[in-house]
């Protein structure tokens, strides 16, 4: 028997489901048979989900992506925007987060058509284009209340990954840090970069530093570039993710918000 997550509480599809699956009894979690779960969502437009064998009273660490994944744009497309080549790094950045080009050239060759661009841009692309995915907040505010330790980690920039943590209450954020001179962007990054490599490395690096596993930890990324930090982690999650995200992951969330992830911990939905 395995247990379905319904991440709805349309009261219309759990009486569908029950009439079709008689097992099934509640409107969030079902011990059943394995079913045709992607034919679920297609037919309901709902997010379905098994559980994973995973001790969820033991999680402890939620690690985000943050472009496309915790906030809805793809912050270097915005920057390009104003130096007249979005549609350029966009096509860039779609083909990096399908898994086509290899991500470390494709950021360099993106940041480099970045080059004298003005620093308050990035307050601009901040303040005006970025905004945090539904339920996001909310999430992030339900970990904070269960203790759970809460990360963004990108291949994106700092400028952004810090402001967000400050902004919604996350405990780390890493990404990569943009070269400035004389107020203006120098089109390349300084240090070291946050690939897919450094991504799972900063997922390991945090459980170090907690004493946990990685079985206590719960990633959600959307891009190509988050599957190496997803496949270490006891749960992983592709949030409207890339067709290859989609396959891999434990749980898929195509229609809901953020919040949805909520539904992985709900003790009262358990049917015994």
């Amino acid at each position: 028997m395995q247990t379905l997550i319904q991440h709805s509480l349309d009261s219309d599809i759990a009486q569908q489901i029950s009439s079709d699956f008689k097992q099934l009894s509640t409107h969030i979690r079902h011990q059943v048979e394995t079913i045709d779960i992607e034919a679920l969502r297609v037919q309901h437009q709902t997010d379905f989900n098994y559980l994973p064998a995973v001790n969820i009273d033991q999680i402890k660490l939620f690690v985000s992506d943050m472009d496309s994944t915790l906030i809805s744009i793809e912050c270097i497309d915005e920057i390009a925007d104003f130096a007249n080549f979005k549609p350029k790094v966009a096509e860039i950045t779609e083909r990096a987060m399908q898994g086509e080009l290899d991500f470390d050239a494709s950021l360099a060759q993106r940041v480099a058509l970045l080059k004298d661009l003005d620093i308050s841009t990035l307050e601009q692309v901040y303040n005006d284009r970025l905004s945090v995915n539904p339920g996001g907040v909310e999430l992030i505010e339900f970990l904070s209340a269960r203790a759970i330790k809460s990360a963004v980690v990108s291949g994106g920039f700092t400028y952004f990954t810090n402001r967000l943590a400050d902004e919604i209450g996350l405990d780390y954020a890493r990404a990569n840090t943009l070269g400035v001179e004389g107020n203006r962007l120098t089109g390349m990054t300084q240090g070291k970069v946050i690939n897919a490599h450094a991504k799972a490395d900063f997922v390991r690096e945090l459980c170090q530093k907690h004493g946990l596993d990685l079985e206590q930890v719960i990633v959600a990324g959307d891009g190509a570039n988050d599957l190496e930090m997803m496949n270490i982690a006891g749960i992983s999650v592709a949030y409207h993710a890339k067709p290859k995200v989609y396959a891999q992951a434990d749980i898929a969330i195509n229609y809901g918000g953020l919040d949805k992830i909520i539904d992985l911990f709900n003790p009262s939905s358990y049917v015994d």
